[in-house]
């Protein structure tokens, strides 16, 4: 139990729990950044994703990416400022259930549920799709995805099990070795190109007047997807009413000037313009490899190719993290079934749903391997496409939800914090997430018949949570009136 007391000795030890909570106290500022920007993968979205949205948007991409920080820091603004107030490893489903009512708080969590679910076996195909290639080309030797694939799913759910800090530093591991593949090749280019690389023209409004802009912010967006993982793990930090903001700000921050900047770069290597007609061309997914190889040396493309291996793993890891807590949280609810509230006495780790998750995963990728279908354009995209669009969902609720939950009593916050900057950022959310749905062909690659299948769980399951929620409303008034209570505003001083 989070306790004042517990909260404040943020250095005495983690006790064994026994009593159906998560560990307090394990986790600090820097693990959750960890865990968010590894979720990100930073190496997979400016050598994998960034080369589409270049080629979709054209010159404005990294002003693009600049833009969807700014609307996600507005709302993490509002987002931590309630996380002051609930800690719950449910936490969209804590906020909205808190803010806009219990009933469409469940619909929320089943879509939470799905959503990183299906993105951590999407993001485990995708690890055996990069490995299997890497493998072939170093050895010669042919080992199925799908056999890499497993392993980075029983690896995963392995460390899941283990305490959440072991986690946060394999993260931080391949999170650091990311980054500075990167780091070396902007630093490449701007030794050879100096100035010639800064073309301030992307950054000029007038660039986002193309008919490609909206399929570029939707994949833009999706590349800051997880940082919601700062208030999952609120029932296990330090002193969360710092711990969450801190991480919360420091991941969004980083992402967007990252993001941007090597965006920028990339596309100062080769000239805008010439960078922009590669994207759209055959040689668009090589992009960044290419710049890379031409400014540092076939080493570093070789390293990033090997690396964008670790990056997939990682995500994987803090997909599944988050996965477990949103099966733990509904579990310990009885919103799914009881096993999935179960924790590991000795790890503190949400077991049952550890285990859940893994065979979850892992049914998906046999799956994969048994219709015979494409890792990466199948597997992957189409998972991680539902995941992405509810994910984006539940963060335009969960600012709406806020901004209902500081309504009456601004709990001494300022006005610009808990009211204008939800607001904001629920419309700019909503209207990002009508032109996920509108260009959801960009995510999938594919267009009529199977862009309606993949979409049709999203309502489907939020349509479930909501029957659920109203069936335990009219049979079990109690039971319906304690949904969200663990943890939840536990603090009397702060109201």
């Amino acid at each position: 139990m989070i306790t004042d007391r517990n909260v404040s000795q943020a250095k005495a030890p983690a006790q064994k729990t026994t009593d159906g909570r998560l560990a307090a106290g394990r986790i600090g500022t820097f693990d959750l950044v960890f865990f968010v920007v590894a979720a990100a993968a930073p190496l997979t979205v400016l050598a994998g994703v960034a080369p589409f949205a270049i080629g979709i948007g054209g010159a404005g991409a990294p002003l693009a990416y600049l833009i969807a920080g700014a609307l996600l820091t507005l709302f993490a603004a509002g987002f931590t400022a309630m996380s002051l107030y609930v800690r719950n490893a449910g936490a969209f489903y804590a906020y909205v259930a808190r803010g806009l009512g219990r009933s469409l708080g469940v619909g929320i969590a089943y879509i939470a549920v799905m959503s990183y679910n299906l993105i951590t076996p999407g993001v485990a195909a995708a690890f055996g799709y990069f490995a299997s290639g890497t493998i072939r080309s170093a050895t010669g030797a042919d080992v199925p995805w799908w056999v890499l694939s497993g392993v980075c799913v029983v690896a995963v759910g392995v460390l899941g099990w283990l305490k959440v800090t072991l986690s946060a530093k394999v993260l931080g591991v391949a999170l650091i070795l990311e980054v500075a593949s990167l780091l070396v090749m902007n630093a490449g280019i701007l030794g050879e190109r100096g100035l010639a690389a800064l073309d301030v023209k992307s950054f000029d409004p007038a660039t986002l007047a193309t008919g490609g802009v909206a399929g570029m912010f939707v994949l833009v967006i999706g590349a800051f997807t997880g940082f919601e993982a700062t208030a999952i793990y609120a029932e296990e930090a330090r002193d969360p009413k710092r711990t969450v903001p801190r991480a919360t700000y420091i991941a969004v921050g980083f992402l967007a000037l990252f993001y941007a900047g090597g965006v920028w770069l990339i596309m100062g290597a080769f000239g805008t313009d010439t960078a922009v007609a590669m994207a759209g061309s055959a040689a668009g997914p090589d992009l960044t490899f290419e710049a890379g190889e031409l400014y540092v040396g076939a080493w570093l493309a070789d390293t990033m190719h090997a690396l964008i291996i670790v990056s997939a793993f990682a995500a994987a890891l803090a997909f599944h993290n988050a996965a477990a807590r949103y099966l733990f949280a509904l579990g310990r609810e009885g919103l799914l079934p009881r096993f999935l509230g179960k924790v590991s006495a000795r790890h503190g780790s949400p077991s049952g749903a550890v285990i859940a998750q893994t065979v979850f995963s892992a049914v998906i990728i046999l799956a994969g391997a048994a219709c015979a279908v494409d890792p990466y354009s199948v597997v992957f995209l189409w998972t991680n496409s539902i995941g992405v669009l509810g994910i984006m969902a539940m963060q335009a609720f969960a600012a709406l939800a806020v901004y209902a939950f500081f309504r009456r009593d601004r709990r001494g916050l300022s006005a610009a914090r808990v009211m204008w900057a939800p607001l904001i950022s629920c419309a700019g959310l909503t209207v990002l997430t009508v032109l996920a749905i509108v260009h959801f062909d960009l995510l999938t690659g594919r267009s009529g018949l199977v862009n309606i299948l993949l979409l049709a769980p999203l309502p489907i399951v939020a349509a479930a949570g909501l029957y659920v929620a109203l069936h335990i409303r009219r049979c079990d008034p109690a039971r319906y009136a304690s949904l969200t209570s663990v943890d939840v505003e536990r603090d009397r001083e702060t109201r």
